[in-house]
């Protein structure tokens, strides 16, 4: 099984974080976390916080994996009554800011 099963999402949206406001470019890490949770069943454990900072540090590193940023959208559009203005504002710019429109 991926050693990264252990990872809740917070510690998932934090890494990805840390290293976007680092400015420390590593895509394959970036690249392997993305697809570990483009793997997962559902992102449902994630909250609207998770969620933002996850596009958010994707793009802020200049990474696109549009699967992830899919199953992000998905995983956001039926929970965005939960989203306060600031996880709103973070996930519409990582959009945004990767040209991603539909």
């Amino acid at each position: 099984s991926d050693s990264l099963d252990r990872f809740k999402p917070q510690a998932l949206s934090n890494t990805l974080w840390a290293y976007a406001t680092a400015d420390v470019r590593h895509p394959k890490l970036f690249d392997h976390l993305a697809n570990h949770i483009v793997g997962l069943d559902n992102l449902d454990r994630f909250i609207p916080q998770h969620l933002s900072n996850i596009v958010w540090s994707y793009t802020t590193a200049q990474v696109s994996h549009s699967k992830l940023f899919q199953k992000v959208a998905d995983a956001a559009i039926p929970r965005k009554g939960e989203f306060d203005s600031q996880a709103v504002a973070n996930l519409l710019w990582a959009y945004a800011a990767m040209g991603i429109v539909d």
